[in-house]
């Protein structure tokens, strides 16, 4: 089973940014789309990881 995370561990493992940085990726820098749970949203943590070590590997 996937390991799913909060909005708050996401901003935790992104390097602390913003809730507004977040929804942002969502909208221009293709981050992996949340998964909604009883009206929340979870990200599926390999995904997140995923993507910010490709995007810091790219800076």
């Amino acid at each position: 089973m996937d390991t799913m995370i909060t909005s708050r561990q996401v901003r935790e493992t992104c390097g602390r940014v913003s809730d507004m940085t977040i929804w942002r990726w969502l909208k221009d820098a293709n981050f992996p789309q949340p998964v909604k749970v009883n009206r929340r949203r979870y990200w599926r943590a390999d995904d997140v990881c995923a993507w910010w070590a490709s995007h810091r590997n790219a800076a």
